[in-house]
């Protein structure tokens, strides 16, 4: 009969990654940024650690087994795009030039947004690099600038 059981040394490298991978969720955040280091170049935009422990759990991963290979990470790919119930819209193409002036009434009173040459927005006399940044200001409460200013969902 043929012995179907891993090797010693399979079982103890599957042991210590298992103990890598739990101690993650004990790591301080200067630590799981100094191990986030190691193997990414960039920090994400919008860092939670629940995020920072997957990605670093599956990089521990695939430095001890190696990269899944490219047509299983297509495939998977392929199936997310395709199965998924998160849909992503389309990014906008819709450009609006600088010097524009974005109205809108909101509550009785009218307010005006400039476009800048830089990419941000100018409102009552204040820099801002986005319009919701601007529409919060106005409403008090978090809203899509685009939507709120009417640059949403329109064709060009």
């Amino acid at each position: 009969m043929k012995n179907t059981a891993p090797p010693l040394r399979d079982i103890l490298r599957a042991s210590e990654i298992s103990e890598k991978l739990h101690a993650l969720s004990n790591m301080k955040m200067p630590e799981l940024w100094a191990l986030w280091d190691q193997f990414f170049v960039r920090r994400p935009a919008r860092p939670n650690r629940t995020h920072l422990e997957s990605r670093l759990g599956y990089k521990l991963q695939e430095q001890a087994y190696g990269a899944l290979p490219t047509g299983t990470r297509d495939m998977l790919a392929d199936y997310g795009a395709r199965f998924s119930k998160i849909k992503t819209a389309a990014p906008s193409t819709r450009t609006v030039l600088p010097g524009t002036s974005l109205l809108r009434e909101f509550d009785g009173k009218k307010y005006k947004v400039t476009v800048l040459a830089d990419g941000g927005y100018e409102y009552d006399g204040h820099q801002y690099k986005s319009l919701s940044a601007i529409a919060k200001l106005i409403t008090g409460t978090q809203w899509s600038g685009p939507a709120f200013f009417g640059l949403k969902g329109k064709k060009a």
